[in-house]
């Protein structure tokens, strides 16, 4: 899973060969833009007519109480009507409803220019199938984001973007961006929130598709209204779709880091206290710790693969690109599991058998730590995690009956 993305300068563009077929769509999703959509229209229409580029401007409008159809049809600009509610259901009808190769999506509050398309064009022609626009790059003006927004929201979303789907995008959240009708079509895009942002970038890298990066500006919008993003509410929702299509990050990281810390204190903890310092110890209460990061942990893992394994068969995560991992999720069936929950369970049975034993020895009197508890407390857990184990098992099986 990896895009190639490069950073590139203005170019000059080369008109392309003129066949009356239309070559690009800017497409603005609508919801009462009336303030700011005719000049967005006008810009964009300046643009086709200043560069030879033969296109259309389509508003995919979302419901507007306020006019804005009207304004679009008198400046020229074709409207769709998109019933379903969201920024990201006016897109993807905005997409279907589009009639050329390429499109250029930007929102209509005139916070984006549409009289410099020249980079991403260029780009598309050279053969890129998503081309971004990078605001930190190309520049901010004063006024034009929160500062929530650009120094939280949108770098740490970014950087999770890149960290959990090995994405080299430097700003995810751009809303102008330039893609391939046809390959956007192939992604079967599903957000109609804003997370619809996040998703096409995603998908994308799944995909394979080709992308790259140009500078863009980003404006103060002209509306005196709010906008229609709510930082807390949309920041959730980009944030869960990126943790939901990458389980292994989700589950099963944290789930290894945590058995990996409670075998290790288990492991120290095992033949008695540990001292750290004259008046710091660990004891049978830290083990106890230990054995409950272990449980937790194993749960994670079992999740992880368990969500790993139900993505690739539906299609929505790829396959992990080494053929031995992928065949160890898809191996994931309920008699082998069962198997290792079986041999987990009988050591943990032996462990508490032991124990018992060892108490009745001392004729049921009071536990020794050293003697019963440091044999017990591991080996209920090992019985807890093959009980987990083996219930993950038949989930397992479960969601495949359909298959």
């Amino acid at each position: 899973m990896t895009a190639s993305v490069l950073l590139a300068e203005q170019p000059r563009l080369k008109p392309a060969a003129n066949d009356g077929a239309i070559e690009l769509t800017i497409l603005m999703p609508c919801l009462n833009e009336a303030e700011t959509l005719a000049i967005c229209i006008d810009k964009a229409k300046g643009y086709l007519a200043r560069s030879g580029v033969i296109g259309e401007v389509l508003i995919a409008d979302n419901g507007s109480t306020d006019g804005s159809q009207l304004i679009a049809e008198d400046h020229g600009a074709r409207v769709v009507a998109i019933p379903e509610r969201g920024y990201g259901a006016a897109l993807i009808g905005g997409i279907a409803a589009a009639k050329s190769r390429f499109i250029i999506m930007g929102d209509a509050d005139d916070s984006y220019d549409f009289q410099n398309l020249d980079a991403m064009i260029e780009r598309l022609r050279g053969g890129d199938e998503l081309v971004m626009g990078n605001r930190f790059k190309g520049g901010i003006k004063k006024g034009a984001m929160p500062f929530l927004h650009r120094y939280l929201g949108n770098p740490v979303l970014s950087f999770l973007g890149r960290l959990l789907f090995r994405i080299p995008v430097g700003d995810f959240h751009c809303g102008l961006r330039g893609f391939s009708r046809e390959a956007a079509l192939k992604l079967r895009l599903k957000s109609t929130g804003m997370e619809f942002a996040s998703e096409m970038v995603v998908k994308a890298a799944f995909h394979g598709l080709k992308m790259a990066e140009v500078p863009t500006v980003l404006s103060p919008d002209g509306r005196s209204r709010p906008p229609h993003l709510r930082t807390w509410r949309d920041g959730w929702r980009h944030l869960k779709f990126l943790l939901l299509h990458s389980p292994t990050w989700l589950f099963v990281y944290p789930g290894m880091a945590l058995v990996a810390l409670g075998l290790i204190g288990s492991a120290l903890l095992s033949h008695g206290a540990v001292h750290i310092t004259p008046r710091i110890e660990l004891n049978i209460h830290t083990m106890i710790v230990s054995c409950f990061a272990v449980l937790i942990g194993a749960q994670l893992v079992a999740f992880g693969a368990l969500a790993q394994r139900y993505a690739m068969v539906e299609g929505f995560v790829p396959a992990p690109p080494a053929a031995n991992l992928q065949r160890l999720i898809l191996g994931m069936t309920l008699e082998p599991l069962l198997r290792v929950a079986g041999v987990i369970m009988a050591a943990g049975v032996a462990g508490c058998i032991w124990a018992v034993t060892s108490w009745a020895h001392n004729d049921f009197g009071p536990i020794l730590y050293d003697s019963v508890l440091r044999v017990l407390v591991p080996s209920l857990t090992a019985i807890a995690v093959a009980a987990q184990l083996a219930a993950t098992a038949f989930l397992t099986s479960l969601l495949t009956i359909r298959r």
